[in-house]
């Protein structure tokens, strides 16, 4: 069982949600990554998705684009944050790592270091799963195939205007767990509508039968926790990285660990 189910299962025989919190890898400081992550974990946190930097992030809002424009500038690529994740398995091998970004990185990485690099790369390092906002269901059998051999999922982003179709195509090659993008638009926008969320959750899971977390638009303990009634996890990003973004390289794992806690405090209560 990869570590992504192990900690699900775990959770749910808990009665409790996983909190799933995102950051970009290398920001704000480029050798703090695997410490922040360890910090977030001892807060609470059960899966850490770590966001590949990209020069043209489509669904990220000004907030995490900013964050990728500085890591890009200090020198962050894949190969990097392959290195952050290994760096980070020295200290913890049971929490649940996911690497977020575009297809671009990965296509110029597999391109520098031969076919399929990065999956055996990142399988190496200690990668659990993987998510390409860009690639498409219907085009990813082939990739799925070869990261399941490599023990890694492949998760995907479900949104409101997601169709049956869409859903049951994610379904067939899914693992790990579903990300449903609670809004329209780009992460860091809009107000969280929970009642559009517990309405669609049983739409997706007719089709879906592993985990699904909510995203975009969660900010706070009570968003998580509304969140937290009807999906299986909650993931939060941009207001991380709001938090930690001017923070000075003593505060920005102790500010990053206050705010993971008071939401895993509210997801618990």
């Amino acid at each position: 069982m990869s570590r992504i189910a192990t900690t699900f299962k775990t959770l749910a025989e808990q009665n409790r949600k996983a909190l799933i919190p995102y950051v970009t890898a290398g920001f704000p400081f480029v050798d703090m990554s695997a410490e922040i992550m360890h910090g977030m974990v001892e807060a609470g946190a059960n899966v850490i998705e770590l966001g590949v930097p990209f020069s043209d992030p489509m669904a990220d809002g000004p907030v995490i684009q900013k964050a990728g424009e500085k890591a890009l500038a200090m020198g962050v690529g894949m190969a990097q944050v392959i290195a952050m994740v290994k760096e980070f398995r020295l200290k913890d091998n049971t929490t649940p790592v996911v690497l977020m970004g575009y297809a671009n990185p990965v296509e110029r990485y597999d391109q520098s270091h031969g076919k399929d690099a990065f999956v055996k790369d990142s399988a190496a390092a200690g990668v659990d799963g993987v998510l390409i906002v860009d690639y498409p269901p219907e085009e990813c059998v082939e990739f799925a195939t070869t990261l399941k051999a490599n023990h890694m999922d492949l998760i995907f982003l479900l949104a409101p205007t997601s169709t049956d179709e869409r859903m049951a195509q994610v379904a067939k090659i899914a693992s790990g767990y579903v990300y449903y993008v609670s809004l329209k638009g780009v992460t860091g926008a809009g107000t969280l509508d929970t009642d559009a969320v517990s309405a669609m959750l049983p739409k997706i899971r007719k089709h879906v039968h592993i985990p699904v977390g909510v995203g975009f638009g969660i900010r706070d303990g009570a968003s998580a926790r509304a969140v937290g009634a009807v999906a299986d996890a909650v993931v939060i990003g941009s207001r991380l990285i709001q938090l930690i973004e001017n923070e000075s390289r003593d505060n920005v794992v102790a500010v990053a660990k206050e705010f993971i806690a008071s939401v895993r405090t509210a997801l618990d209560a």
